[in-house]
């Protein structure tokens, strides 16, 4: 964070608290509904298909966990839930998923002592600040074991951020969709990444 101006750093903080708020007041429930359903198996088939077996998931972005409860509990090893407001990770830790870790964390600056077999941006990665796109995208990539899985989802465009993930030249592009719903402009672009 510290190559963000500070009005860069307020704007974020005052996205944090906005975020925090909203989700308190349950702006964000829509996110169980049938059309954002349409993306999240898109995910779902993207780690089926291309991660190994029982893998340890971290879900950037992760909010209330609404991507961990599409899974079987028997599908994976550990699924560790992650978002910057504490408001929808206090709603993951309710639902009391199993095999499942929920923490408070923002992916700019978070740096996990582990790695993982496959890691989500979970509409997350185009609130990342233009100045820190890179630098975030390869902290991650360093956290993906050998044949790690990295899997993005983005609403609409995503400004810049496909031209970044296309151009780093430690994954290749396994898979890419556009999932399309009832209304025309609504839609997201999944891509399926494997660690080089």
């Amino acid at each position: 964070m510290s190559k963000l101006s500070l009005i860069d750093r307020f704007h974020h903080w005052r996205r944090k608290n906005r975020w925090n708020r909203q989700y308190k007041k349950g702006k964000w429930d829509y996110l169980n509904n049938d059309r954002e359903d349409l993306r999240y198996q898109k995910i779902v088939e993207f780690i089926s298909k291309y991660a190994s077996k029982n893998p340890t998931i971290l879900d950037l972005g992760a909010g209330e966990a609404v991507l961990n409860g599409k899974f079987d509990k028997n599908s994976y090893s550990h699924f560790y839930n992650v978002d910057f407001s504490k408001n929808s990770i206090d709603k993951a830790k309710q639902k009391q998923l199993p095999n499942s870790t929920s923490l408070v964390a923002d992916i700019h600056n978070y740096n996990p002592n582990k790695t993982y077999d496959v890691i989500v941006f979970n509409e997350a990665y185009y609130y990342v600040h233009h100045n820190l796109k890179k630098e975030v995208l390869n902290r991650f990539i360093s956290k993906l074991k050998p044949n790690g899985l990295l899997v993005v989802s983005i609403y609409k465009e995503g400004l810049d951020c496909w031209e970044i993930i296309d151009a780093n030249t430690s994954i290749e592009k396994l898979d890419f969709n556009k999932v399309e719903t009832d209304r025309e402009q609504t839609y997201w672009k999944v891509g399926a990444y494997r660690v080089n």
